[in-house]
């Protein structure tokens, strides 16, 4: 039976749009289910509390709970590597940091590659770390600080949270542009690197932000400057390191990315409803009690960022010959 031109193209145009058609009600109807937000260090750090910000507002944006999944390990790559090889659906999602763009440089065999594996779909929050000194080293300044380092070489010891931690790796930034000569002394955590900065054992950190805030309003540590080129609202009169010392930026910072493969619409949906969070008074005033700042901008935005700060880490680390412990 020959069928009438007109039928016939529209019965052509209907069978083309078959394939189409699930794929965009199954990305209109997102979400059906629960989701999986991974976060891979344990609970009760800044990034768990960015975790859960961000879970809590995508469950009331897109009705549906977002479960906090930790998954500690590795410096992070435990459950990274989890979201990494998750079924690309839209339903697990990993809270990244900048922990991720510095081990996919420190360690040679990951199981998971953060670049290719995972799509970006939405920064978070970006905050500097702070150059903190024992108020027993004669410096007020950075400038003085590198005079006081390069007069004493090899004297000054450089603590930090453990090897390839941002605390580690923007003191070694610090070193690389600077030329000074400090002892790297690595610690288990920011506890016991505050312990010993307080007491003397080490004369300099460059901490995050939070641990060191109630040491530097009470006069027992010294704050030189932030690592980020902006101030910090919290620390208005704390100069940036970039100040005196061209090229200088360092920052910790988290973002959401998914599976890679995950459908192009569900990514834009989650980058638009986080993005709404981070436009909000209340979100906004949550993330600076963290004393952070939105990192707001489109998948393609966050991407090149993350593509940035891998390449800056990467020189840093190979320029201080790193290895992880």
């Amino acid at each position: 039976m020959k069928l009438p031109r007109r039928k016939f193209l529209q019965l052509a145009a209907g069978a083309a749009a078959l394939p189409v058609m699930p794929y965009v009600a199954r990305a209109q109807a997102y979400p059906t289910r629960p989701l999986r937000l991974i976060t891979p260090f344990p609970p009760g750090g800044s990034v768990d509390l960015s975790a859960r910000l961000v879970g809590q507002w995508l469950s009331e944006r897109l009705g549906q709970q977002v479960v906090i999944e930790n998954r500690p390990g590795a410096g992070g790559n435990v459950g990274s590597e989890m979201a990494a090889k998750a079924t690309p659906d839209g339903y697990t999602i990993l809270l990244c940091s900048v922990a991720n763009a510095i081990s996919a440089t420190l360690y040679d065999k990951l199981g998971y590659d953060f670049a290719k594996d995972l799509a970006p779909v939405s920064g978070v929050s970006r905050a500097p770390n702070v150059m903190v000194i024992n108020p027993s080293v004669p410096a007020k300044s950075v400038p003085e600080f590198i005079a006081y380092a390069k007069a004493n070489p090899g004297k000054v010891n450089m603590g930090s949270s453990g090897i390839g931690t941002s605390i580690h790796v923007s003191g070694e930034l610090f070193k690389l542009l600077t030329g000074v000569n400090m002892v790297h002394v690595p610690y288990r955590g920011s506890a016991p690197l505050l312990t010993d900065l307080l007491g003397g054992q080490v004369q300099v950190a460059f901490d995050n932000l939070q641990p060191s805030i109630p040491h530097i309003k009470a006069g027992t540590l010294r704050a030189l400057a932030v690592t980020t080129t902006a101030r910090s609202e919290v620390l208005p009169d704390v100069p940036p390191i970039a100040d005196f010392v061209p090229g200088y930026d360092a920052s910790t910072w988290n973002g959401v990315v998914a599976p890679r493969g995950t459908p192009a619409e569900i990514v834009d949906r989650l980058n638009k409803e986080i993005n709404a969070g981070l436009a909000d008074a209340k979100f906004k005033a949550r993330l600076a009690e963290m004393g952070a700042s939105p990192l707001i901008g489109s998948p393609a935005e966050f991407g090149k960022f993350i593509a940035e700060d891998i390449a800056k880490w990467a020189k840093v680390i190979r320029a201080g010959n790193i290895r992880p412990e």
